[in-house]
């Protein structure tokens, strides 16, 4: 079990948040087998056990969640151990009613990214240079979440530029020659994502400021705090709310509501959910159909035409 949690996490470079959950689920499993070695569950047991934590309550989606991670399991460990086969995996979940994620609408996003926001207080430490920094940060951060749908945690891993050297490579990156950022996102799948006019203006401003934060810090971090260490997933979180809160958002604004929006407002535009798909870096087209119950029969190439805040040139054409 723990072979399979280390197998996640150095091969497969899940998250601690991800191993976390599946080692809960696991906890789960070995309770209700008892006296049951894991070598010996079948499906019936497998049926038995989902119904005992139904009985207790456990949701449908938890449920669901829990059997995806037994199933993952033991696809791992049994050609391992001799098993004749996955028990988990002829076994069906209950179905969770899937409802369209949080977006903001369109009008609400752009006040969002276009709130100036006020002169700050003075800050114990923070020289108005730095606040300054600060804020032409948070406006890159946030102007590249929603102009390319990406996740938390590959917000902050982002570099610069790709590195290279002694001890170091760079896993994901931005590349603002050709407006696109490089993601080693979700199961160590890479994607690159195209990156809007707004977003590349507001990166240009944040680079040019970004000395004041980042001397003598993290040489390699498109995005660093204070102190010049790369962001924290947490102040993101922080500031992003202040800003949705300081424009006046009628909700709470956290970093996947930028992502939903951003997969919402192109879809209500495009034409080939799979585009979108590879955007979001989505292991299933499913994941997908959740933001529309809309017919989509065919995404034009246009990141441009479909995403509210994109204006990016056609390759050849000129200003």
């Amino acid at each position: 079990m723990l072979e399979w949690l280390e197998h996640l996490g150095s091969g497969r470079r899940y998250s601690p948040h991800t191993l976390a959950a599946y080692r809960r689920d696991l906890v789960h499993l070995v309770e209700l087998a008892d006296d049951v070695p894991l070598e010996r569950v079948s499906q019936g047991h497998v049926r038995r056990y989902l119904g005992q934590l139904h009985a207790q309550g456990m949701s449908p989606r938890s449920l669901a969640r829990l059997l995806a991670s037994w199933r993952g399991f033991y696809q791992w460990w049994a050609p391992r151990v001799g098993m004749p086969g996955n028990p988990a995996a002829g076994v069906r979940g209950p179905k969770a009613p899937r409802g369209l994620p949080k977006a903001l609408s369109v009008d609400q996003t752009q006040a969002l990214l276009d709130h100036t926001p006020p002169v700050a207080a003075e800050v114990t430490g923070q020289s108005a240079e730095q606040r300054h920094a600060i804020e032409l940060r948070d406006t890159a951060m946030f102007e590249l979440f929603y102009s390319s749908g990406l996740r938390l945690s590959e917000l902050v891993g982002l570099d610069l530029a790709y590195a290279r050297e002694p001890g170091y490579e760079s896993s994901s990156w931005l590349d603002l020659a050709e407006a696109e950022v490089s993601v080693l996102g979700k199961g160590s799948k890479r994607r690159i994502v195209p990156v809007g006019t707004q977003a590349c203006e507001a990166l240009r401003a944040w680079l040019a400021a970004r000395p004041v934060l980042a001397a003598g810090g993290d040489a390699h971090a498109l995005f660093v705090g204070l102190h010049g260490r790369r962001i924290s997933a947490r102040v993101v979180q922080a500031q992003l709310a202040r800003r949705g809160q300081a424009a006046g958002v009628p909700t709470h604004v956290h970093p996947h509501v930028l992502r939903h929006s951003f997969a919402s407002h192109v879809l209500q535009s495009a034409e080939d959910l799979r585009a979108v798909q590879e955007m979001l870096g989505h292991a299933s087209i499913s994941t997908t159909q959740i933001y529309t119950r809309l017919d989509f029969q065919h995404l034009a190439k246009v990141y441009d035409k479909a995403h509210p805040r994109a204006g990016r040139k056609e390759p050849g054409k000129k200003e």
